[in-house]
């Protein structure tokens, strides 16, 4: 195994995580913003009001986006599995 075959299966396997987790973060993003410009205008500071609604948030987008992110982590193990014996070479 070359340093440049490693070094790409760690640059893959980064923009896959990147890949997964970006839906759940930029919901969490959103939400968290919208509910603190929520506070700021009612003057609010309950710690629930800011978990509740990104908790909720991140559910209904893993329902959404659960099985595209099943296909891609299950396509990228596949592949992987597929260049074992490249890999070992």
């Amino acid at each position: 195994m070359t340093p440049e075959s490693v070094q790409t299966l760690i640059q893959n396997g980064l923009e896959m995580t990147m890949l997964l987790a970006a839906p759940l973060l930029l919901a969490a993003l959103v939400t968290g913003l919208l509910v603190s410009i929520f506070q700021a205008a009612t003057q609010i500071n309950e710690t629930t009001l800011s978990f509740i609604p990104k908790l909720l948030v991140m559910a209904v987008v893993l329902v959404a986006a659960g099985p595209w992110m099943i296909n891609l982590i299950v396509d990228y193990t596949r592949r992987l599995f597929q260049e074992i014996p490249w890999m070992i070479g």
